[in-house]
């Protein structure tokens, strides 16, 4: 069969698409979230000297969720995409800047590496940046979408920077999380 989809078609294709790939996200993010006390859950982070830029606690979980929403959706655009020549390379872009978000986490709070978090974090942005030019040779709302992530993360990268100067004891503040909460 040689029959162009329709327009219906390939907006339902999107739908299901979405329907996957933002719970997905959504529940790699959770798990991440909770794999360690993070946040103001954290004895250890609740010790450290912080920024005054830093966002109160209840920020942190609205702004991943949301972050976390349109990153699947672009994914799901990026997915529905059949026969550009970039979907390939632009998914797999993805699957390495999710790996490096999803292991911030446990590195910061349960390792209680800071300065490895933040090497972490410019590789994640690296990675972010890659995948959105990609996507942006892909679909162009595709890389909008990941626009707030970039943002979100340099963000998050002066956070961690400036917290790894204002702490150069962090490590040994208190003994590194080794269990997880996910139970």
């Amino acid at each position: 069969m040689s029959e162009i989809a329709s327009k219906g078609q390939l907006r339902m294709s999107f739908v299901r698409w979405a329907l996957v790939c933002v719970p997905l996200i959504l529940l790699l993010g959770f798990a991440s979230g909770r794999s360690v006390p993070a946040g103001n859950e954290n004895a250890w982070y609740m010790m450290l000297a912080k920024p005054s830029v830093t966002p109160p606690g209840w920020v942190f979980p609205i702004a991943w969720t949301t972050l976390y929403v349109l990153m699947g959706l672009a994914l799901a655009i990026v997915i529905n995409a059949r026969g550009n020549r970039f979907r390939r390379l632009g998914i797999g872009l993805f699957a390495v800047q999710l790996a490096l978000n999803l292991a911030w986490t446990p590195l910061f709070f349960g390792a209680h590496q800071v300065w490895a978090a933040l090497a972490v974090i410019v590789l994640m942005l690296v990675a972010g940046i890659a995948t959105t030019v990609v996507f942006g040779r892909i679909r162009k709302a595709a890389a909008w979408l990941m626009v707030p992530y970039l943002v979100w993360i340099s963000f998050a990268g002066m956070l961690n920077w400036r917290i790894a100067q204002l702490n150069p004891d962090a490590q040994s503040l208190a003994p590194a999380a080794r269990t997880s909460q996910m139970l």
